[in-house]
């Protein structure tokens, strides 16, 4: 596959369908490696959609919906491939308690991803999104600031807060290892499905993870750090801003095991 298919309801959209996505900027995603037809995760996907949903549309579209677009998707494509399922509110109109009409769901699928090979640098750049908790749509300043960091030599950006707390980049999770733990930066961010992944397999594992506030004072009593996201569970970051991290190898193989640890699931 060497271009996107985007379906709505399970079958083709046509250009007038996605114009009101197009042009409204309100609606929200969830992403996803898919491999031999079936999604880790699949649970946190679902949840994250349902979540995001009622918080923007104050309702949700079914699970059983979502599950027959998604498999109507992975029927039409390779068994390995990207996905992208957005939902939206095709009219844009609220009513006066703030519900939005039926929200639709559009399926979008391209060629398989991994991500970079790392290791990475990422700029400091103080920032916080609005909505952090929701993986919503028209996000110009993620792409703005990892422009201006790649700009400046930077592979990409990782947040600072007004607190000074890392908390997040532009498209990852950041995550630490303090040479005995997994640590998890405390700031207002989007918890991630990999990093659910990955958090809940670590559990099983017996792994220690603990979550606790991060500032750029803080790297260097750190053994690791890494991003990760739908393509990734760690690729390395060996700098950000002007602090240099250790590569820490180990950290990444054992957070790439916990994440083959999920079963993948079948929509």
């Amino acid at each position: 596959m060497t271009s996107s298919v985007v379906q709505r309801n399970g079958r083709a959209a046509t250009a007038e369908e996605l114009a009101p996505l197009a042009f409204a900027g309100y609606a929200h995603f969830t992403a996803a490696q898919v491999r031999g037809g079936r999604i880790r995760g699949l649970d946190l996907h679902l949840e994250r959609l349902r979540s995001a949903s009622v918080e923007l549309f104050g309702r949700a579209v079914p699970d059983d919906r979502v599950r027959s677009s998604l498999r109507t998707a992975l029927e039409t494509g390779p068994a390995d491939l990207s996905l992208t399922a957005t939902v939206y509110s095709p009219t844009g109109e609220f009513t006066a308690a703030g519900a939005a009409a039926e929200p639709e769901v559009l399926v979008r699928t391209g060629p398989a991803a991994s991500g970079p090979v790392g290791p990475l640098a990422l700029a400091a750049v103080p920032y916080e999104r609005v909505l952090p908790g929701v993986k919503h749509v028209g996000e110009v300043a993620k792409t703005y600031f990892l422009r201006q960091a790649v700009a400046q030599g930077f592979d990409d950006a990782a947040f600072v807060d007004r607190r000074g707390r890392l908390s997040e980049g532009s498209i990852w999770n950041l995550a630490f290892w303090d040479g005995d733990a997994v640590v998890w930066p405390e700031a207002g961010m989007l918890g991630g499905t990999t990093m659910g992944i990955v958090h809940r397999q670590l559990d099983r594992l017996g792994v220690p993870q603990r979550v606790r506030e991060i500032t750029l004072a803080d790297l260097p009593g750190l053994a690791g750090g890494v991003v990760m996201n739908s393509w990734t569970p760690g690729v390395a970051v060996h700098r950000i801003g002007s602090v240099p991290l250790p590569e820490a190898p180990s950290f990444v193989e054992l957070l790439h095991r916990a994440y083959r640890a999920e079963p993948l699931t079948s929509p």
